[in-house]
């Protein structure tokens, strides 16, 4: 049995990065979600004015990782104070966002965004959207695994690796096994 995750943190480069490196996940799809316009493309979403959120869907083994660890991964490899937004990358398409998909999901992220708002782990208040999952679109294949095939690049070395980095700190019991 598995269970699917739809989160938007941000650069959906970033958060595929992060769970990617998770015991208990089977798959990372980038897309697109919350938005007016059926099958969006990387281009129109990027002007801000499709409503979607840049979004992973991550499908993962609950019987090795849990829903509550996965929004607690969520929560600390992006900033979920900032609307909108996450560093130099702005507008909704940013936002900081959980799609549930049941009533268990929508109870724990919000038990979980409760969690991380009494340990002070941020400075600020958490803005992260919380709402029923809507339809999901595939991202084009050029977004699969970018900072993978991509780990020298700007973005990914200013970016994204420092979201790596401290993901294997904080996680390193959850993290999948070298073979």
């Amino acid at each position: 049995m598995t269970e699917t995750a739809i989160l938007g943190g941000g650069c959906f480069w970033c958060t595929e990065a992060g769970f990617s490196e998770l015991n208990g996940v089977l798959a990372v799809q980038s897309g697109y979600a919350g938005g007016d316009v059926p099958n969006p493309t990387y281009k129109a979403v990027c002007t801000g004015r499709t409503g979607h959120a840049e979004v992973v869907a991550v499908t993962f083994d609950p019987a090795v990782i849990s829903y509550d660890d996965i929004l607690r991964v969520f929560f600390t490899i992006h900033d979920p104070t900032q609307l909108n937004r996450q560093g130099g990358d702005t507008g909704t398409q940013y936002r900081s966002v959980i799609f549930y998909k049941s009533a268990e999901q929508e109870q724990a992220a919000r038990r979980i965004i409760a969690e991380f708002e009494a340990s002070g782990a941020w400075d600020g208040k958490i803005v992260t959207e919380v709402s029923p999952a809507p339809a999901f679109y595939r991202a084009e294949p050029e977004h699969d695994q970018y900072f993978a095939r991509n780990p020298y690049a700007g973005y990914c070395q200013a970016v994204i690796a420092p979201k790596i980095s401290k993901l294997r700190k904080s996680f390193a019991a959850r993290l999948r096994k070298a073979a």
